[in-house]
């Protein structure tokens, strides 16, 4: 889970970067372009540890399982 969790640390920084308001426009939309990509690695790493059996087992609460 390390890269996941290395994802959402990027994410976090990037996001507080652009909270922050303080960026060149050109920054700014590169670092949404970065945000876009990480969020998209992020999925595809939560996707292969889905199809991997790495989910955790039951649904978290509110979610149905597969099949119900």
């Amino acid at each position: 889970m390390p890269e996941l969790v290395d994802l959402v640390a990027r994410l976090e920084r990037a996001a507080a970067e652009l909270r922050a308001g303080e960026l060149a426009p050109e920054r700014a939309a590169a670092l949404v372009d970065e945000c876009a990509s990480l969020a998209s690695e992020a999925g595809a790493e939560l996707d292969r540890r889905v199809r991997a059996g790495e989910g955790g087992g039951a649904p978290a609460p509110g979610q149905l399982a597969l099949g119900s």
